[in-house]
């Protein structure tokens, strides 16, 4: 991975995480009692707003897309982390605690972002953010279905990996956004 993108993507997990750390401690870990399917849903709601305002050119409520995409890395990172706890009853975790499984999270899905660059090169940085946007909506969609059947798939990636492929991909258009791309 070039270290400009690797600076660049330390700054956004940083700014991610500072955002998890203070809802954190704003509403505690109530996220804790949504099953699985549930964060999805939250994920792809987030990721349609993104796309609806990307469709028709123009946002309503004034909060910028940018907020969206930092809420699917850290709904994403949130779902990875349910996923380690499940089968604790813990449903109050204070951040001390959760802090390095967040950076758990976001340390792995650098590291896979690192790998797929090396063999697809910097690719994202040629692509539009609205496509990153669909592609989030399809991994969106793999999720779902693999969710609907048990977590259960033949070939494919895990639930995990199109989580990681969901931050990755929300990292890129933060990074174009940033940059004044689209």
């Amino acid at each position: 991975m070039r270290q400009e993108t690797e600076q660049q993507y330390k700054e956004i997990i940083s700014e991610c995480k500072e955002i998890f750390e203070k809802k954190t401690k704003d509403y505690g870990t109530a996220w804790r009692i949504l099953r699985l399917p549930s964060i999805t849903d939250q994920i792809f709601i987030k990721a349609q707003r993104i796309r609806s305002i990307q469709d028709k050119g123009e946002n309503k409520v004034g909060e910028d897309i940018s907020n969206e995409f930092i809420g699917i890395i850290n709904y994403c990172i949130i779902a990875v982390i349910q996923m380690k706890l499940n089968g604790t009853e813990d449903m109050e975790i204070p951040f001390a605690k959760l802090e390095p499984m967040y950076d758990q999270v976001a340390d792995d899905t650098r590291n896979l972002l690192s790998a797929k660059n090396h063999d697809y090169g910097e690719a994202w940085r040629e692509m539009r953010v609205s496509s990153m946007t669909d592609i989030i909506l399809m991994k969106l969609m793999r999720v779902k279905q693999i969710e609907d059947n048990a977590g259960k798939t033949l070939i494919s990636e895990g639930i995990d990996a199109n989580y990681q492929d969901m931050i990755n991909y929300s990292v890129f258009c933060l990074i174009k956004l940033k940059e004044g791309k689209s």
